[in-house]
């Protein structure tokens, strides 16, 4: 637990710059079979980070929505004690677990907030998140003792936060570094078995969605948020890894940018077949919903005699599916679903 006196430290510490150098997502090897409890202290190879939870956290603080998904999903919501920085209503059928973990903010709280509710583990989606510039530094709460973890998703070999946008991938982000995010967290907290067949029954999602889906030459958009300039799906990240798995093509994967801004005129010329839009409830950026989206779209000049705007093809999404978590599958079933709708899929 961290006292006031400690608390109080933590605020007058100096931020500490961030490791960015990052590396593949694992564990010490501790045997998957063993009770939860055993096995510790576990340590986690995680963003250039060497994570050590000394025994299975019971006060966790997860500041993002995608990591307090996995938490809830891997039925650890008597282990938390907080979450933060939400973009959309939970996940469906986590909503019962979810009303029992305090929401401490709907965007990011502050440090002093995050300490008052003593966590003894932290985890975040982003790099952002636990950097400089956003709740805190992973060394201000690892010097108090508290270790962190971030998604390897955000972290993973390739990926350059810093090029502009939300970062940009040299390598295109597969399911499998959403998968590792799990199997770490499953570990940390000792219920690795729980992990493998979430892990498991994911995996068995996308095959069925995909099963016989056949789409070549169909192209996909992908719009965030933001009407006067549109962050649009990039190749590499999230929608690339949805795209890859419907057998589409993305209109915008000539850009390695995670979320580049790209004008409607250019957006024109490419014209897509299917317009994927983020449906969100955040209140952050111009046309968060989808109804604003499609409202924008069919009134626009530049966008209202797009091929995809004409004959309506949309295909809502949540913010999280959009983003490298685990409701990216949610995205890979609901584009499926969509290709079949339009009749595009063979």
């Amino acid at each position: 637990m961290l006292c006031s006196a400690r608390r109080t430290a933590a605020l007058l510490l100096a931020p500490a710059l961030l490791l960015t150098a990052c590396g593949g997502s694992g564990h010490d090897g501790a045997d998957a079979t063993q009770p939860a409890g055993a096995g510790y202290p576990r340590t986690i190879d995680n963003c250039g980070h060497k994570v050590t939870v000394k025994s299975a956290p019971k006060r966790a603080l997860s500041l993002n929505q995608g990591t307090t998904e996995i938490l809830l999903s891997l039925g650890l919501a008597d282990r938390m004690v907080g979450t933060a920085t939400w973009t959309d209503p939970v996940m469906k059928g986590l909503e019962k677990a979810n009303a029992t973990v305090p929401r401490l903010a709907d965007n990011a709280p502050s440090f002093e907030k995050a300490l008052d509710i003593e966590p003894d583990f932290v985890t975040a989606s982003f790099v952002s998140t636990l950097g400089k510039g956003g709740v805190a530094t992973r060394d201000q709460f690892e010097k108090l003792g508290v270790p962190t973890y971030v998604s390897p998703s955000d972290c993973s070999a390739g990926r350059d936060p810093d090029s502009g946008g939300d970062g940009s991938r040299s390598t295109p982000l597969t399911l499998d570094t959403v998968y590792a995010e799990i199997r770490d967290l499953a570990h940390a907290f000792g219920v690795d078995e729980r992990g493998e067949k979430l892990i498991a029954r994911l995996k068995q999602r996308v095959r069925t969605a995909t099963e016989g889906l056949d789409a070549p030459g169909v192209s996909l958009m992908y719009w965030f948020a933001n009407s006067q300039s549109p962050y649009l799906g990039g190749c590499c990240g999230a929608p690339g890894a949805i795209t890859r798995a419907v057998g589409a093509k993305n209109a915008f994967s000539d850009t390695h940018d995670e979320w580049p801004q790209i004008n409607w005129e250019t957006v024109a010329d490419r014209d897509p077949d299917v317009i994927v839009l983020g449906d969100l409830t955040r209140k952050q950026q111009t046309a968060e919903t989808a109804r604003a989206k499609m409202r924008f779209l069919e009134t626009n000049a530049a966008t209202r005699n797009l091929t995809a705007v004409k004959k309506k093809r949309y295909v809502l999404l949540s913010g999280q599916a959009m983003n490298p978590s685990i409701r990216t599958v949610e995205g890979v079933e609901q584009v499926a679903a969509g290709l079949r709708h339009f009749g595009l899929a063979k």
